[in-house]
């Protein structure tokens, strides 16, 4: 049966929903996307006019095979059960594209690629498309965590430091602290997935199945990179100096940035957590027909939208360091079950880091501040602390970071 996110509640997978763009359906549509892809640029560099082809057009077979959601979803279950047999999916989809392309066409699908070129192209993609949703949400959740940081520049509260009460700060400095690690994790996420490159190299990081589908072709035939940069192109990613089949940088880098992004939108629900704790009740999340009930206790309000920031921050580490022991791990000039285990960690951590990002954006645009409680839990923690606590230099602080807020929202370090 297909993943319907069951057990990864707030990364809901409906069609068009945001963390849809991490199911399997989205990878077999980007695995599909790069196959075309090559058939157009072989076509093209060899002269090649697909109406001679016998009326063949590898985009309409494409979109006959899954341009529908049904058929495409009917597709990856067919290609899911059929993966097994060769170690990845991409055997059976091949098979399955060339038979829809027809006889004319079918001799150039894939034809000069391997497996390992098209998948990591395709999670590629993914990764890309997932890492633009991100970006989005963490602008908004940002541009909340600004205004909060505005708001409360200058609110006195207390500062804990290992669990007790340290000296006085201000909401404001909190929420800037929070601002700066979405920031940096915004800045991260966007350099690692800007430069996510084409895969390529053959069946071996060599080129030859390349250099032989540019047989005929006077520019391909002098430059074996010529196929290669116009596949890039026709795709819309950056070509590497040279494969990367087991030089996994692109994919380690990623997963990093994907797991620094839920750690920072961590550190905000972990305090918001804190907060709204009985007994401190300076936060509030945001209220919602339904959302935080109790399946026992009708009296609760559970802070739902922290809890599931909170685990994806939980699980998103476990995540990366698999991918990144899957690069340790690497051999020769293709790997055997390291890059396969690079697979669904990738996905699950660019789902869990869609799901936070989306859920977190929610939370600070919502968040509510009880002032009165504030105040309170700082006298009760520091009874000495007088009509005017000394913050030291906290407004400092939040003007400093909003200031690097506002180069960053124009594009500035």
């Amino acid at each position: 049966m297909p993943d319907v996110g069951l057990l990864t509640p707030g990364a809901d997978l409906t069609p068009g929903s945001p963390g849809a763009v991490t199911d399997d359906v989205a990878v077999l549509r980007a695995m599909l996307h790069v196959e075309a892809a090559w058939v157009r640029v072989v076509t093209r560099h060899r002269g090649l006019d697909p109406s001679r082809l016998g009326g063949a057009d590898i985009d309409a077979v494409v979109d006959r095979l899954a341009g529908a959601d049904d058929a495409a979803l009917a597709l990856a279950t067919r290609i899911a059960r059929a993966g097994g047999a060769g170690a990845n999916p991409v055997i059976p989809l091949v098979a399955v594209l060339r038979e829809a392309a027809g006889p004319h066409l079918a001799p150039i699908v894939h034809t000069g690629l391997t497996s390992q070129d098209v998948l990591d192209t395709a999670l590629v993609l993914v990764l890309r498309d997932a890492a633009r949703v991100v970006r989005a949400d963490l602008s908004r959740a940002a541009t909340a965590v600004a205004r909060l940081a505005v708001e409360h520049r200058g609110q006195a509260a207390l500062g804990r430091t290992l669990a007790q009460a340290a000296v006085p700060t201000t909401l404001g400095a909190r929420f800037a602290g929070w601002l700066q690690g979405i920031l940096a994790a915004r800045a991260f996420l966007a350099e690692a997935a800007d430069a996510l490159p084409l895969a390529y190299g053959g069946a071996a990081g060599e080129l030859s199945g390349v250099s032989d589908m540019a047989d005929g072709d006077p520019v391909a035939d002098g430059d074996p990179f010529a196929l290669v940069e116009a596949w890039g192109a026709e795709l819309g990613l950056p070509v590497g100096p040279g494969p990367w089949h087991v030089a996994r940088t692109p994919v380690v880098r990623i997963a990093s940035a994907l797991a620094e992004t839920c750690a920072a939108l961590g550190k905000s629900a972990n305090d918001v957590l804190q907060a709204v704790r009985p007994g401190v009740g300076e936060l509030r999340e945001p209220g919602a027909p339904g959302r935080g009930t109790s399946s026992t206790m009708a009296h609760k309000r559970n802070p739902v939208l922290s809890v599931l920031v909170r685990r994806s921050a939980i699980a998103a580490p476990h995540l990366a360091a698999q991918v990144l022991t899957a690069a340790g791990l690497a051999v020769d000039e293709r790997s055997d079950g390291a890059w396969h285990a690079e697979w669904p960690a990738l996905q699950q951590l660019a789902r869990h880091a869609v799901a936070s990002a989306h859920v977190a954006a929610e939370l600070l645009e919502g968040l509510e501040v009880d002032t009165d409680a504030v105040d309170r839990n700082l006298r009760a923690g520091l009874p000495d602390v007088g009509r005017a606590p000394d913050v030291g230099a906290a407004a400092a602080v939040v003007d400093r970071v909003l200031g690097r807020f506002g180069r960053a929202s124009e594009g500035g370090p």
